[in-house]
C-alpha cells in the first residue's frame, strides 16, 4: 500500500512541475500567440521606392500601411511623370501629368477618391489647352478648348438628321443622324444629361458606320414623349472628346 501512494504523490508532482493544472509551456504558448493576434499591426510607414530594372519608377508614401501622402511615378530616364494625393488611401487634390521637361500637361482634381470638379490640359508653354467638367466621376456638357495663342476654340460640328416616315405603311419611323461636317470619330446615344452629367448607363449607344448612325422607333399605339434626345460624342482634333446635344422633335406622339 505504502508503495502504491509513494508512487500516486510522485505522479501528482510531476503533473504539477509539468503544467498538468493549465500553467505549463503549451499554456503559456497558447496566452502569447492570443495576445500577438489582439496587438493590432500598423503597417509600414513613411516613403517606398518601387524599381524596375534597377530604375526608379515609383515613389509611395505610407502610413501605417495605408497610401497617404504624395505618390509619385517617373519616366524611364528618370523625369517626373505622375504626382497623386492620397488620404488614407484616397486619391484627394489635384493630381498632375508632366512633360518630360517638367511641365504640368494636365492636372485632374480628385474628391473621395472619384474626379470631381475643372480638369485643365496645358501646352508645353503653360497655356491652357482644354477645360472639361466632372461632377462624381461623370462628365458634364462644360468643355473648352484654345489654341496654342490663347484663342477659345469655336465652330463645332452639329448633329444633324434626316426622318424617313413608314409610320402608316410599317408603323416605323427612322431617324438618321451624322455631323454637320461629316466627321466620322463620333458615337451617339439616345438619352439626356440626367442632373448635368453624361451618364452612359442610362443610354442607348447606336450602331455607327463611317460616322452615321440612326434609330428606328416604332408606333405604339400609346402616348410617348414627342421628342428623342440625342448626345453625340465628338472626338476632336485635340483628342478630347465634345459633347453635342440635340432634341428632334418627333412627327407622332406615339413612338418608342
Amino acid at each position: 500500500m505504502k508503495a502504491i501512494y509513494y508512487l500516486m504523490l510522485m505522479v501528482l508532482v510531476i503533473c504539477i512541475t509539468a503544467g498538468c493544472t493549465g500553467k505549463g509551456p503549451g499554456s503559456r504558448k497558447s496566452v502569447t500567440e492570443a495576445d500577438a493576434v489582439t496587438v493590432p499591426d500598423t503597417g509600414y510607414t513613411g516613403i517606398r521606392q518601387y524599381f524596375s530594372k534597377e530604375l526608379l519608377v515609383k515613389e509611395v508614401t505610407f502610413k501605417n500601411g495605408v497610401r497617404h501622402g504624395e505618390m509619385k511615378t517617373y519616366y524611364m530616364d528618370g523625369k517626373l511623370y505622375q504626382t497623386f494625393w492620397y488620404e488614407n488611401g484616397l486619391r484627394e487634390d489635384s493630381a498632375r501629368w508632366y512633360y518630360t521637361d517638367g511641365r504640368v500637361f494636365r492636372s485632374t482634381p480628385y474628391k473621395n477618391d472619384t474626379i470631381h470638379g475643372i480638369q485643365k490640359q496645358y501646352y508645353r508653354n503653360g497655356r491652357t489647352k482644354a477645360k472639361m467638367e466632372y461632377i462624381k466621376g461623370l462628365r458634364t456638357p462644360f468643355f473648352e478648348e484654345y489654341a496654342q495663342n490663347g484663342a477659345l476654340v469655336k465652330n463645332y460640328p452639329e448633329i444633324v438628321f434626316t426622318i424617313r416616315d413608314d409610320y402608316n405603311s410599317k408603323g416605323v419611323v427612322r431617324v438618321n443622324l451624322e455631323l454637320s461636317n461629316k466627321a466620322t470619330r463620333v458615337k451617339f446615344f439616345t438619352g439626356e444629361f440626367y442632373n448635368g452629367v453624361f451618364d452612359t448607363s442610362k443610354y442607348i449607344l447606336l450602331p455607327t458606320t463611317n460616322g452615321r448612325a440612326y434609330v428606328d422607333l416604332k408606333k405604339t399605339g400609346t402616348p410617348q414623349k414627342e421628342y428623342i434626345g440625342i448626345i453625340a460624342q465628338i472626338f476632336t482634333s485635340f483628342s478630347n472628346n465634345y459633347l453635342a446635344y440635340k432634341r428632334i422633335d418627333l412627327p407622332y406622339n406615339d413612338l418608342k
